[in-house]
């Protein structure tokens, strides 16, 4: 109970949220070569410094207290002690997914807030890995994680980018194990299933959806994005029949017999409501007592087909997922016994979840609007459910489990 008291202490009889605006002014405004900026930025720092020194001398392991008063609420930090009171570890690595996870379209102009770079940066600091996780392709995300992070900390050794939902894992400063093609490790039959419908998806698209979808240029997952804005009415019903489309040309890829599409579409149909929901939609529905041949339904467990609303329409490797990327990536950064903080918001991210929950290997967090599976997930573990747009306050939480971890 002794850190409890501490807590209570630390927050009752001090003001840390002027401690942790001071922190954050400091760390986030630089002075601008403006001699009266440059006054008020030192003037807060050493006021920042006299708050701390308060702290350090009212409270045994004064150091400690200090820095967490600078760098999490009051419910943060119980946050923080009832997870270090249920796990006693700290976080070795990060684990975040990027589009409405650290960054919102609706929340922060699609742009990841300085306030969490600079935690990353922080993170990095002490040594905890970042390994960068998401559905985009590796040019895309390298960009603006070196534009984010800069180049030194993404060349660091330290970072690692699963790109396209597992496809594939790039880190960079590790020689041959660099960059690892996960989907080489795939076989002969699964690959050439991807190669049919990658080699026919652009010229065979329907008139209903030129000019609506275009093909992400991924590596191996075929990914079907709508033209428009993700979310709106317009995205939602290209994505929609992008999705049959997708359906359809697996059936084809999977066999000759003309009934494929109609395997392929039942197969998913009952696996995944939405699908289901969107054929019934749209009068796509087979019969419910399609039956599937043994070999059709072979392959077809090796492959998955992801639904999106109105965001993407996409066909992946069942042994290609986040999960399996993380495990790699942790793999060449040399993370032998991970507690990761997994940071969410779709089914690909769940994957990475459910793998941390099974083998307590780490935490969970999710935006308040992410998937209904990944939402049930986050409240049946750790509760780590935070608003559209504000990622830095779950790091802060996981910051804040780390300073109490001795």
């Amino acid at each position: 109970m002794e850190r409890y008291d501490l807590l209570y202490r630390l927050y009752g009889n001090f003001d840390a949220d002027a401690v942790r605006d001071a922190q954050d002014f400091v760390d986030l405004l630089p002075p601008l070569g403006s001699p009266v900026a440059l006054s008020h930025w030192q003037a807060v720092d050493d006021e920042l410094a006299a708050k701390k020194d308060r702290i350090r001398r009212a409270l045994s392991d004064g150091d400690r207290y200090a820095e967490l008063a600078a760098r999490a609420t009051r419910d943060q930090a119980f946050t923080a002690l009832d997870l270090y009171t249920k796990y006693g570890r700290a976080v070795n690595a990060l684990v975040l997914d990027v589009d409405e996870t650290l960054r919102s379209a609706g929340q922060t102009d699609n742009e990841i807030p300085r306030e969490v770079l600079h935690l990353l940066t922080r993170f990095h600091e002490r040594d905890v890995p970042i390994v960068i996780c998401t559905g985009q392709t590796l040019e895309n995300v390298k960009g603006f994680a070196i534009q984010g992070l800069g180049n030194e900390l993404v060349h660091s050794g330290d970072v690692s980018i699963v790109y396209e939902a597992g496809t594939g894992v790039f880190t960079p400063g590790h020689g041959s194990e660099t960059k690892r093609l996960l989907y080489e490790t795939l076989d002969d039959s699964v690959q050439s299933v991807f190669e049919s419908v990658r080699g026919r998806v652009i010229s065979d698209l329907p008139d209903a959806l030129r000019g609506g979808v275009h093909l992400q240029g991924n590596e191996f997952n075929v990914t079907l994005k709508p033209n428009f804005e993700t979310g709106s009415d317009d995205a939602e019903a290209v994505i929609d029949g992008a999705l049959v489309y997708l359906l359809d040309l697996l059936g084809e890829a999977l066999t000759d017999d003309p009934d494929g599409p109609d395997w392929a579409r039942a197969y998913f149909a009952d696996r995944d409501p939405e699908i289901r929901d969107v054929l019934d939609d749209r009068d796509a529905l087979p019969e419910s007592d399609t039956e599937i041949p043994e070999d059709v339904e072979r392959t077809l467990e090796r492959v998955t087909v992801a639904y999106y609303h109105a965001d993407a329409a996409e066909l992946s490797a069942v042994d290609l997922n986040k999960a399996a990327g993380v495990r790699a990536a942790l793999d060449v950064l040399g993370v032998d016994d991970p507690f990761v903080l997994v940071m969410g918001d779709s089914k690909s991210d769940l994957d990475v979840m459910r793998w941390a929950a099974e083998n307590d290997c780490g935490l969970a967090a999710a935006p308040e609007h992410s998937s209904p599976g990944v939402l049930e997930h986050v409240r049946e573990t750790d509760e780590l459910v935070f608003p559209r747009g504000d990622a830095a306050s779950v790091l802060r939480t996981a910051y804040a489990l780390n300073l109490l971890v001795d």
